[in-house]
């Protein structure tokens, strides 16, 4: 199964946000390249909020371009074979934590933004961090930091806060 096939049905399965995820399913079938950088019209990216719930907070990056705080993600690449590995590949490379384990149940979200490049149609996920779990800043980042759940409105936009929320209504 090709990434596209399985971006199509990730989407088709997830039960929320109904007019986003048309939209999402719209774009992928109008544009076979829509998962990659390549693709001017916009195109399907892959995300993962960090967190460790133990201790009751999540990890996000100070995104070097965007100067934002951020969960981990980006743009797919040639290698994954599925959203969930993208979202998996681009937090553990971004939060330089092994061992991140996603939470079942697929997509926690949907987030559809305007970046410098094109339109983001990003498929949120949530990564659960080992005990003790240690990051190294990457260099798509300026800074990591572990917030509290309740810091990330003060830090973060209402996207990475709503990410947040529904992360821990899953939880």
């Amino acid at each position: 199964m090709s990434l596209h096939d399985d971006a199509v049905l990730v989407l088709k399965g997830y039960g929320d946000q109904e007019e986003l995820r048309g939209i999402y399913l719209e774009h992928l079938a109008a544009h076979p390249d829509g998962l990659w950088k390549s693709c001017a019209d916009g195109h399907i990216t892959a995300s993962a909020l960090v967190l460790d719930p133990e201790r009751g907070r999540v990890l996000l990056t100070l995104h070097r371009k965007l100067r934002m705080w951020l969960q981990m993600g980006g743009h797919c690449e040639p290698q994954d074979a599925t959203l969930a590995g993208a979202a998996l590949r681009e937090a553990t490379e971004e939060s330089g934590i092994a061992g991140l384990t996603l939470l079942p149940g697929g997509p926690v979200r949907l987030d559809r933004h305007h970046t410098p490049c094109a339109w983001h149609l990003d498929v949120q996920y949530a990564a659960v961090a080992p005990p003790g779990a240690v990051e190294a800043i990457s260099d798509e980042s300026l800074d990591l930091r572990w917030f509290a759940y309740d810091e990330v409105p003060g830090v973060a936009d209402t996207s990475v806060v709503r990410l947040t929320d529904a992360t821990r209504a899953r939880l």
